[in-house]
């Protein structure tokens, strides 16, 4: 991992570096950026912030079981449409995002992101019905946005007046969220992703380098004393953008932030200030809104290695969830990019990608149809993945242990477009089917078969390898098991009517019979080179045939 000198870029919400070897080390106490709990008290337990602690953990049977979730990963950058990151983008002279908001809205110097945040009203958003259909479309959990980069909290938020109730929405959107969730029967998650701010936003320092604002600062540095008689009078817009602070070394380079993610390579590092305020929000929001699961876009943990912060959470979530469920613990945590021992002490999350093996312990892929936050090009050019591109993906996953997050974009209004939702219904459809194949199922001694099976499938810094799954042809078979049954999954029909399979032979599966789910038996023959299935000539499903091997040993 130390070797890794470049970073991928994919649209993603966050792209990591693992340049830096001296941060993959553990830091001293005088090093660390250490927490304040005056206001916020980790909750002692089982679990301690250390390692070794933290290692005890065991992923619950549940979600093993589970398989598939769906994220609503939707928030104020949503307004614009134009996609992932805008509220950076828009400071970046001469990007698509800036060139957007200066048409549309006003140049930055002037109409900056606080000023789009009373833009995002959530209008039409009506939460019970969307996690209803969510469920409906197969999903065994459901996780929201809590906040973004953009260090807005979409909750009634003790300690970020920049939050949905104040701004914006005027509503606590993850307590609507979590009621709708819960009644609907799903477990409930939350992302954080605001503990990289100071970071992020570093181009609201910016100004323009041509044109007539020429020189003119961007809105990154106001206070508040410069709002009296505007509509944020009152409110602070650093606490927003975090930008009291010298700008990273290569600052005016846009990439360097990918270098600099594990707050090395020159990155200015977060004031006492923020990593206090970021641990009490996150704090709050456990303690509050009782999440089953949580989602971390950072490297191993928030804020590491240079505070104890993401350590203390982890422990305090781990802790209280014990408390909360009768002495089991019930929880799930997931970061990137973790080593072995840190593996054992949470979920690991590979985004956009998979490891083409089967790893010993539980994992989740998070992807997403289209762009994290809502796109309208992407919309206007087709670009949303299909159901079909979805289910290679999921059943891939599955055949190596791991599960599958789906994120459908939302509008800012609070809705999905109708060509996301034809989408859902075409996954809904072949779910209904074939859920069997996926949900409550197990690895096999083997994941697959085919050309991608068997090739060396690399892992680009966090995951972004997911393109070589997608365009999976019917040579294709992934494998699940259940009981005494065996699943194998075809990632397309087959031209030829005939699915052929050699690693189900007479040797390692002899089966007494198979079946074609959404179909009955078909006919098959078997010896030691593999088996020959007969598929009927008309398509059970649109998507992908799922076969049932019983009888073998």
């Amino acid at each position: 991992m130390n070797g890794l000198k470049s970073f991928i870029l994919y649209g993603g919400f966050s792209l990591l570096i693992l340049g830096c070897s001296a941060y993959k080390k553990e830091k001293s106490d005088s090093d660390l950026i250490l927490v304040s709990e005056i206001n916020e008290t980790m909750l002692t337990g089982k679990f301690s912030p250390e390692w070794e602690s933290l290692k005890q953990y065991e992923t619950p049977e549940w979600f093993r079981d589970a398989k598939f979730g769906i994220w609503a990963h939707w928030g104020p950058q949503c307004v614009e449409g134009s996609g992932d990151w805008m509220a950076r983008s828009m400071y970046q002279e001469g990007s698509g995002a800036y060139k957007h908001h200066v048409e549309n809205y006003g140049h930055p110097s002037e109409f900056g992101f606080k000023d789009i945040l009373p833009l995002f009203k959530a209008e039409n958003w009506d939460p019970d019905s969307l996690v209803a259909f969510y469920k409906s479309v197969g999903a065994k959990y459901f996780m929201v946005l809590g906040n973004h980069h953009d260090n807005f909290d979409l909750w009634d938020s003790k300690y970020q007046p920049w939050n949905s109730m104040n701004v914006g929405p005027k509503q606590d959107i993850l307590a609507k969220w979590e009621a709708a969730s819960r009644k609907n029967g799903l477990p409930f998650g939350v992302s954080i992703h605001a503990d990289h701010a100071p970071l992020w936003y570093e181009p609201s320092q910016r100004y323009d380098r041509n044109g007539d604002k020429m020189g003119v600062s961007y809105d990154g540095l106001l206070t508040a004393e410069d709002g009296k008689g505007l509509w944020w009078e009152g409110l602070d817009p650093q606490m927003l953008y975090q930008q009291n602070h010298e700008l990273s070394k290569g600052s005016w380079a846009d990439g360097m932030i990918h270098q600099q993610w594990e707050w090395g390579n020159g990155a200015t590092l977060p004031s006492q200030e923020f990593v206090d305020n970021f641990y009490n929000r996150t704090m709050d929001m456990i303690n509050r809104y009782n999440p089953d699961l949580i989602y971390f876009d950072a490297t191993v943990l928030p804020l590491y290695p240079i505070s104890d912060a993401g350590l203390k959470i982890a422990a305090h979530f781990y802790n209280k969830n014990i408390q909360d469920h009768d002495g089991n613990l019930e929880a799930v945590l997931f970061a990137k990019i973790l080593n072995d021992e840190q593996k054992q002490a949470m979920v690991w999350d590979v985004e956009r990608g998979a490891p083409n093996n089967i790893p010993e312990l539980p994992w989740q892929t998070c992807t997403c149809i289209g762009g994290w936050h809502y796109n309208s090009a992407i919309y206007e050019n087709n670009g949303y993945k299909s159901a079909s591109q979805v289910v290679k993906l999921l059943a891939d996953v599955v055949s190596k242990n791991g599960n599958l997050l789906l994120s459908v974009p939302l509008r800012s209004d609070g809705t999905f477009d109708e060509k996301e939702y034809a989408i859902l219904l075409d996954l809904r459809e072949w779910m209904n089917r074939n859920g069997e194949a996926i949900y409550g199922t197990r690895p096999w001694k083997i994941f697959g078969e085919g050309p991608i099976a068997e090739a060396d499938i690399k892992i680009n810094a966090q995951g972004f390898n997911e393109g070589a799954y997608t365009k999976a042809t019917a040579e294709e078979i992934r494998f699940t098991t259940k009981g005494e049954d065996l699943y194998a999954i075809a990632l397309d029909w087959p031209e030829s009517g005939r699915l052929k399979i050699k690693n189900i032979s007479s040797e390692s599966f002899p089966a007494s019979k198979v079946e074609l789910l959404g179909f009955g038996d078909v006919s098959f023959t078997q010896n030691p080179e593999g088996t020959e299935v007969t598929l009927p000539k008309e398509k059970v499903n649109s998507i992908a045939p799922v076969l049932k091997f019983s009888g073998g040993k």
